[in-house]
């Protein structure tokens, strides 16, 4: 971490365990984690992993058994219950797999019925915000009616409705296709980077990792070193990205196995871009 860095999110020593005496399950097992302003940090590992525990507590919604957690310099560990409600809709954006969005409720409607009026909310800026997600056209649209990317859309102006510090994104891409994946990890980039926010994303999908900042990979409720990996757009093989043949195409960095398919990729990059 910099010296001169912040962290918006901040977990020292935490340790999360369920039950007691022989039926105890520890998912966390003293942890430590940081996410600074501006970066998109992911965190990877199998399932079983602590990877939901860990999502949990970041976002105050479940307390830790020890440690801290500090988000936006608040300890919400020590803070008292009746705030936490607060903390987390003006402190914390969150992005679900299921998009999460009320049925009954038009786009517009999704994003102000979360607005805290304490952080500038208002219907006037929850249009601004899903017309810079590209969604001026779908203002009074019901969820029914929107794509899976249109959808994942609208969450993340719920996300960024209070204009929060933090971004927690759980499986993000899961029900998105290729393309739309695509689209939503640039969106998601140019968020963290342009509007200075933290994004932490919990995720199994490797494409993700073409727009991170920094992985750690949470196995039996501890971080390891993880070893860069991304899987080859043209041949779908797992590569090591330490000395992998690579080439940005329209903003990101993609790695192969060989020069042999950086060349097939150099010749149709449509066709493996996912665009």
């Amino acid at each position: 971490m910099s010296d001169n860095a912040t962290p918006v999110l901040e977990m020292v020593n935490v340790v999360k365990t369920y039950g007691a005496g022989d039926n105890a399950v520890t998912a966390l097992k003293d942890i430590d984690f940081y996410a600074n302003p501006g970066e998109v940090v992911l965190v990877m590992g199998p399932s079983g992993a602590g990877k939901s525990t860990f999502l949990t507590i970041a976002g105050a919604l479940l307390k830790p058994t020890s440690g801290s957690v500090t988000v936006s310099g608040i300890n919400i560990v020590e803070a008292n219950e009746r705030d936490l409600p607060d903390i987390r809709r003006e402190r914390i954006g969150f992005v679900f797999q299921s998009f999460n969005l009320l049925e009954a409720l038009t786009a517009t409607e999704n994003v102000t019925l979360v607005m805290s009026e304490s952080r500038g909310g208002s219907p006037h800026r929850a249009r601004e915000l899903l017309n810079m997600m590209g969604l001026s056209h779908r203002l009074k649209s019901l969820p029914k009616n929107l794509s899976g990317g249109e959808k994942q859309r609208v969450a993340i102006a719920r996300a960024l409705a209070n204009n929060p510090d933090l971004i927690l994104a759980d499986e993000p891409t899961a029900n998105l296709d290729a393309k739309r994946g695509r689209e939503f990890m640039l969106l998601l980039k140019q968020i963290a980077v342009e509007m200075q926010k933290a994004v932490v994303i919990v995720t199994h999908d490797h494409r993700m990792r073409e727009i991170a900042s920094r992985i750690v990979w949470l196995e039996d409720g501890t971080f390891r070193v993880d070893v860069a990996t991304t899987k080859d757009p043209v041949c779908n093989r797992v590569i090591e990205l330490e000395g992998a043949p690579n080439l940005e195409y329209e903003a990101l960095r993609f790695y192969f196995c060989s020069d042999a398919c950086k060349v097939l990729f150099e010749k149709e990059p449509m066709r493996y871009a996912g665009t």
